[in-house]
């Protein structure tokens, strides 16, 4: 018998995590968290409940993850703080994992092995192939899984989109492949399903950036996901194009950022990027602050900036927030 056992992530956002069984023979696919909901007072994130793969846990053969989106790979350290799988992903993905780990201070041998679209992984009872899926975290990739009863496609987090800045665009010719080969059960990706339409392309997102961005007098500020690699080299690539320097700010941002220049996904020059104890030796109009705290987390260091309370920058009348 065939069990698709979903952990969480199902009429929720966050605590994305999936159990795949087949007799003896199980794998998971991400172990997300999710952040906590205005009443949760002293929670800082909620993870799965993973009693069910503690039962199981001699014939689990390992983790694989979709992106690196915290609600996806968030996780992964208690998880593996209780059993030391083998996790599969992306460059990417991996590469914030990493970090993520190391955060925990679980130095302890971990196998992370690395996949691309495409590829086939055998695990146990299972095959899997990986496909590209367009997201607002880079290195995305949906899962078609081959069981002994038919085949299950898992899409991962997705959009479609013709014109992704970071030329990652869902194989839509991969999926209507399997399509046509028949497929045992779809787990698909429904955020905003219920409205009519398309999202805007990347294209569209940066073509309105540069309209804000162009002319400004004060510093532009701009406010997104650390994860949002594309956006970022957006970012970047209109503040070359109108000639200010840009700053970094929030330890998350950073982080990913470093992890993106070092895998060939963020290009920017030494000469554009300055710390952010240089700000005050360029002029205002010279500046752009890229920064964390777009959903106005109030430890954010937008947030911070905003109140006052951030130790090197604080926002002027003459500034231009974008979130």
């Amino acid at each position: 018998m065939l069990k698709i056992i979903p952990l969480g992530g199902l009429g929720e956002i966050g605590l994305n995590m999936m159990v795949f069984e087949y007799g003896e023979s199980a794998f998971i696919v991400d172990a997300g968290l999710m952040f906590p909901e205005d009443y949760m007072l002293g929670i800082d994130y909620v993870i799965p409940d993973m009693n069910y793969i503690k039962q199981i846990k001699s014939n689990i053969s390992g983790v694989v993850l979709t992106h690196a989106h915290e609600d996806h790979i968030g996780a992964v350290p208690y998880l593996l703080k209780e059993m030391n799988l083998p996790v599969y992903g992306t460059p990417f993905t991996l590469g914030v994992l990493r970090k993520k780990l190391e955060e925990h201070g679980l130095f302890l041998p971990v196998s992370l092995n690395q996949i691309s679209p495409r590829s086939i992984l055998e695990l146990g009872a299972f095959e899997l192939e990986f496909i590209r899926v367009c997201h607002s975290a880079v290195d995305g990739v949906g899962i078609a899984i081959k069981t002994p009863l038919g085949l299950v496609i898992h899409t991962g987090d997705f959009k479609i989109s013709h014109t992704s800045a970071a030329g990652m665009i869902t194989d839509v010719n991969k999926f209507a492949q399997y399509g046509e080969k028949g497929v045992l059960a779809l787990l698909s990706d429904s955020t905003n399903v219920e409205k009519e339409g398309y999202t805007i392309s990347d294209q569209e997102v940066g073509d309105t950036l540069g309209r804000i961005s162009t002319g400004r007098k004060g510093r532009i500020i701009i406010g997104l996901f650390a994860s949002s690699i594309t956006r970022i080299q957006q970012v970047v690539d209109i503040a070359q194009a109108i000639n200010r320097k840009v700053v970094f700010n929030g330890r998350s941002i950073e982080t990913t950022v470093n992890i993106a220049k070092e895998l060939g996904y963020i290009n920017i020059s030494e000469e554009m990027e300055i710390g952010i104890e240089q700000i005050g030796e360029f002029p205002d109009e010279e500046i752009i602050i890229i920064t964390t705290g777009s959903q106005g987390e109030p430890m954010a260091a937008l947030a911070r900036m905003a109140s006052g309370t951030h130790k090197q920058i604080k926002i002027k009348k003459e500034d231009t927030v974008i979130l």
